[in-house]
């Protein structure tokens, strides 16, 4: 199952190029629904707004090269390993789903885009990597989900409470456990059930792609740019319009030590 493509089995019954479109569909629709929602949400006016104000609040200009490398040590510290989260399982939960589900698309444009022709097979390779980035989303997504959520760690709530910001981490999961159940049923020559899960993988990734304007996606897509845009602010001495940070010891009094810290 491991190194076999799904996508090269379905090809023989459903045409190649229907399967691309569909990839591309996908792709145009995180595209409509991320400018549309940055445009309602006004997330792009903000940010260049918040770029003239720090710019008339820096205390020095920065050259291109400190630029570069303040967007450079940003996109490797901040961004790659999700460094906001601190150390802890919350991180390691992202960072593996995070990963996880790069692989995951990565390999399934691979596949579907270079390996679905006739007479054309993929190198075993792509599809390891296709089963081991939806196994690594399926485990930092669960573990995220039932043990370390805010509202179930923090706040009690139970962790099948499903709200609307819940529409992401949901719908992603759906698509790597529908793909994995997908595959393994197709593999193992579950014809039944290989058309289930492929109907329900199919229904997840219009979910997930189409939802973007209500879902958290497009916040992973304009978040590193306020993570950059965030540094820069430092770096410059603009600071967000926000105080510097003071010389003085951190003092939280006895209270701190009485519980885990987990009220985000």
């Amino acid at each position: 199952m491991m190194s076999i493509s799904p996508f090269s089995a379905l090809a023989e019954s459903i045409s190649p190029s229907v399967i691309q479109g569909f990839v591309l569909a996908m792709l145009a629709l995180i595209v409509i629904g991320t400018v549309v929602q940055m445009i309602h949400h006004k997330n792009v006016t903000y940010f260049f707004n918040n770029a003239k104000k720090a710019k008339l609040a820096a205390e020095r200009e920065l050259g291109v090269g400190e630029k570069t490398s303040v967007i450079l040590k940003t996109v490797v510290h901040d961004i790659a390993t999700t460094a906001e989260l601190g150390a802890g399982k919350r991180r390691i939960a992202h960072v593996m789903g995070m990963y996880g589900t790069i692989l995951f698309w990565v390999a399934t444009v691979v596949l579907v885009f270079g390996y679905t022709g006739t007479g054309t097979a993929a190198p075993s390779v792509w599809p390891m990597i296709w089963h081991v980035g939806a196994i690594m989303t399926c485990v930092g997504g669960y573990w995220f989900w039932l043990f370390l959520r805010v509202d179930v760690l923090a706040e009690a709530h139970p962790w099948y409470r499903i709200i609307k910001a819940d529409l992401f981490v949901l719908a992603l999961l759906a698509c790597a456990t529908t793909g994995l159940a997908w595959s393994y049923f197709q593999s193992s020559g579950s014809v039944g059930l290989g058309y289930l899960f492929l109907i329900l993988f199919i229904t997840s990734n219009i979910v997930l792609f189409g939802g973007v304007y209500w879902s958290k996606f497009a916040h992973m897509i304009y978040k590193p740019g306020a993570a950059i845009q965030k540094n820069l602010a430092e770096a410059d001495g603009s600071r967000d319009n926000l105080p510097p940070l003071a010389d003085a010891p951190k003092q939280f009094g006895l209270g701190i030590k009485r519980e885990q810290p987990k009220h985000y």
